[in-house]
């Protein structure tokens, strides 16, 4: 099989080699006001959550806002040669506002440009759940016990809801978003931005994960960090959804 560069380029291994960032950075956005509602509601069996806009401008809480300040300073210690010189952000709130708060606080400790852009790509937008949206577990059994069922028939990588994604679609923009960024950040380190089941996707797309791996991956913590770097023809697994630099931020 082709390595994952030669599949990004399609081109012979001696170009596509030198087409990938050095280290590639991915965090979650930090906690958002809609994790904390669906926790709560989850915990109660609660049909419905208090959240009245749309998935895409959801911020974060203040705890996020502490998560994102803590990721920040992890960055501002990466050594040098590791610290992003660029990164991509899904378009959505919580995603931005963590993109910026992480930039704002590893630029004022002087550990990267002031100004550094941020590059935001609707391909990192988090999963589109269609009549599911905003839906509490209680409400789907209830209200959809059809499309429960066929959930649990079809299994969460391929199951799409209505007017929504399936976890395969979002791997196929993922592939396509690898494509560009590899192709425009090649030599240099990359932090990306986005949400759990994007993250979850780039390391089933990166490191070729069969489906029975995937799903016994964990949830991915708001605010961790994952760290693939370039051996030259892959980008290699280094660390995996860390969070002890959240250590006192929940």
């Amino acid at each position: 099989m082709p390595e994952l560069s030669t599949i990004l380029n399609g081109q012979p291994r001696s170009r596509a080699a030198a087409e990938l960032p050095s280290v590639l950075i991915a965090t979650r956005h930090g906690q958002s006001t809609a994790n904390v509602e669906f926790q709560l509601a989850e915990a109660v069996g609660a049909l419905t959550v208090p959240i009245s806009c749309r998935d895409a401008d959801i911020p974060l809480s203040m705890l996020g806002q502490a998560q994102a300040q803590a990721f920040g300073r992890w960055w501002a210690e990466l050594p040098s040669a590791d610290r992003p010189r660029a990164v991509w952000c899904s378009p959505y709130v919580r995603a931005a506002e963590t993109a910026r708060i992480a930039l704002a606080q590893a630029a004022g400790l002087g550990s990267v440009p002031v100004g550094l852009a941020v590059r935001y790509d609707e391909r990192l937008r988090d999963r589109e759940l269609g009549v599911l949206e905003m839906l509490t577990a209680a409400a789907i059994d209830r209200d959809h016990p059809g499309e429960a069922a066929r959930r649990q028939r079809m299994g969460e990588l391929y199951y799409r809801p209505p007017g929504g994604e399936s976890w395969a679609d979002v791997a196929l923009r993922v592939r396509d978003c690898l494509r560009d960024l590899c192709a425009e950040e090649a030599g240099h380190p990359v932090l990306l931005v986005a949400h759990d089941n994007v993250l979850l996707m780039l390391r089933y797309v990166l490191e070729r994960l069969t489906e029975a791996e995937l799903l016994d991956l964990d949830v991915v913590a708001n605010c961790s960090a994952s760290v693939w770097r370039s051996d030259g023809d892959r980008l290699r697994p280094e660390h995996w959804n860390g969070t002890g630099h959240l250590t006192g931020n929940g």
